[in-house]
């Protein structure tokens, strides 16, 4: 298994204009075709929405789509982010979840364009949520936003002045418990998967996140130094943990495409394929019981 182009065929962690990528569910499958890539996980930040439609755009292209979503947790103050693998995304409660979290983003949004209003940056609360009209809105959008209006040089500058954590026109939205994350997962047959531990800092809470259902980390990230994917994937073997890699990719990189840039092994997809496998027989044997008891 490996990072580097050319060295896996499996991209697990992708963002579509369901979320907060700049790709279509077409274009994504578009660029994984060019690449070489045999497999692409739809990572979308809460929100399954685009898994279906990517899914149609890779009918007859050999491109295998792996259903997925990447949840904002919180574990005491820390953000987390949880990704999930081969989850039911039809699940009534999965869609429910996100249903509540994206009116909660929506809320969110129109805070923080009130608080840009006061800073002189006037930007239309309802041209941000366009930008995500099928999906989850988030202040990437509103980044993008600012930067077409010319009010920052860069994205960067959107964030390290104004939208960044704890900068004045930024608002908390809310994330679920890490605990409630992992269980949603599990309990929609998905399996669990720390994402890009190095950029969250908190290693010393990943026992307590294995305690609640954890079963992979995502050693590989482009974010991730060699020296990061050495410690996360020895962590993972003391741990038992599945390791998972992926671009994170949300379109356009510095200057380039990130989809490809992180590329695992097709044991990689096998292994979750087998593990959510574990996790829906489990769950499904819990039901039963808990029938049993119901009627004895």
């Amino acid at each position: 298994m490996g990072r580097e182009k050319g060295q896996g065929i499996a991209d697990l962690h992708v963002h579509t204009t369901y979320s907060d990528g700049m790709f279509s569910p077409e274009k994504v499958v578009e660029k994984a075709v060019q690449l070489g890539l045999k497999v692409i996980a739809v990572t979308d930040h809460d929100c399954v929405g685009g898994i279906a439609p990517t899914m149609r755009a890779a009918k007859g292209t050999g491109v295998e789509v792996v259903p997925g979503v990447e949840i904002s947790a919180a574990k005491g103050e820390k953000e987390i982010h949880i990704l999930g693998y081969f989850m039911d995304h039809k699940n009534r409660r999965l869609l429910e979840t996100f249903e509540r979290l994206r009116r909660n983003r929506e809320r969110r949004m129109r805070k923080m364009v009130r608080l840009l209003s006061g800073k002189g940056i006037d930007i239309p609360a309802e041209d941000a949520l366009a930008m995500a009209e099928k999906g989850t809105v988030g202040r990437l959008h509103l980044a993008r936003l600012m930067l077409e209006r010319n009010a920052v040089r860069d994205l960067n500058e959107a964030f390290d002045r104004y939208i960044g954590d704890g900068k004045p026109c930024h608002v908390k939205h809310e994330r679920l418990d890490y605990r409630k994350a992992i269980d949603l997962i599990k309990k929609a047959g998905g399996v669990p998967v720390l994402a890009h531990p190095a950029t969250m800092g908190g290693d010393e809470d990943i026992p307590d996140l294995v305690e609640a259902g954890l079963r992979g980390l995502e050693v590989y990230h482009t974010k991730h130094r060699p020296s990061a994917n050495d410690r996360y994937l020895k962590i993972a073997e003391k741990m038992g943990l599945l390791v998972t890699g992926g671009s994170d990719c949300h379109g356009m990189g510095p200057g380039k495409i990130l989809i490809g840039k992180v590329r695992v092994g097709y044991d990689v997809v096998e292994a979750l394929r087998g593990e959510s496998e574990k996790i829906r027989n489990l769950t499904r044997g819990d039901k039963k019981r808990k029938g049993r008891a119901r009627t004895a």
